[in-house]
């Protein structure tokens, strides 16, 4: 039968002091080695669960923000698809005038009427060459397509873009070349006119809309680390406190284990009485 072994209340308080110490080394240790003073719900549920309800969130909106990201860089490539083709429109425009010009001066069909009107026929195909690679991850707004960028987690805040037919025959509604009168070359510039302030006004409106998506990305973008930095608050270590403690932690179990030892020397003395 086994016996049991009496400690003395000396040796059983010592003991429990450095069993103490050492779960908070433990702790302490944990600390220093996670970064954070909040490892689970264990330590502190209220602020291990507010602070992970604050990294759900900054996730969600890490996640809308990619979406915005290439909504602008959408906008970006039909900026630019616009931007060429004003510039051909102007070259258009140019050779409609020339050939207005000439017509004037002969008092019927321009003397250059065949090289005015090839030339602006191939500035028409030239144009209608750039609206299909305008487009951007599938979307293209030169092309009728659409753009739609969710700016919050429960879609309540959002943007939608609608495209246009950026070609002779769509939108921009450009005939092919007739330069056998001065009317006729009036009539074309009539159209390039036309076209270029529609040209221009879709650029504005592009321009406003990029203008928001950017602000709206910088906006979630100082959400995000405003809680992420909220969430860090919540469970984040000082690492200075914890080394300092770690160090007291370790000098008070060095005195616990001394202690311990005098305790047990006091009872051994005790034993050699008999």
């Amino acid at each position: 039968m086994a016996k049991e072994v009496t400690l003395t209340s000396a040796l059983r308080t010592n003991l429990l002091s450095l069993q103490g110490t050492q779960k908070l080394l433990d702790q302490t240790q944990l600390r220093l080695a996670t970064g954070k003073k909040v490892n689970s719900a264990l330590d502190n549920a209220n602020s291990f669960f507010a602070s992970q309800s604050l990294t759900n969130r900054a996730n969600d909106l890490s996640r809308l923000l990619d979406g915005i990201g290439q909504g602008i860089q959408t906008i970006k490539a039909a900026d630019q698809g616009i931007t060429t083709m004003t510039a051909f429109l102007e070259q258009m425009q140019a050779v409609a005038q020339e050939a207005l010009d000439q017509a004037n001066a002969a008092g019927g069909a321009p003397a250059d009427v065949t090289s005015l009107q090839d030339s602006y026929d191939e500035l028409i195909s030239q144009l209608d060459s750039v609206a299909p690679d305008a487009g951007y991850r599938g979307t293209n707004l030169l092309a009728d397509g659409s753009l739609s960028v969710t700016f919050n987690e429960d879609g309540s805040s959002s943007l939608t873009v609608t495209g246009v037919d950026f070609t002779s025959a769509g939108d921009l509604d450009i005939s092919a070349a007739d330069f056998s009168s001065a009317t006729a070359a009036q009539a074309a510039l009539d159209e390039i006119s036309d076209a270029l302030d529609l040209a221009r006004a879709t650029a504005r409106s592009l321009g406003t809309n990029l203008n928001i998506m950017q602000t709206r990305e910088d906006f979630t973008q100082n959400l995000i680390n405003t809680l992420k930095e909220g969430s860090d608050k919540l469970v984040l270590a000082d690492n200075n406190e914890e080394g300092a403690k770690l160090l007291a932690l370790q000098t008070q179990q060095q005195l616990g284990i001394t202690s311990l030892s005098l305790a047990s020397q006091a009872q051994q003395s005790v034993l050699s009485l008999f």
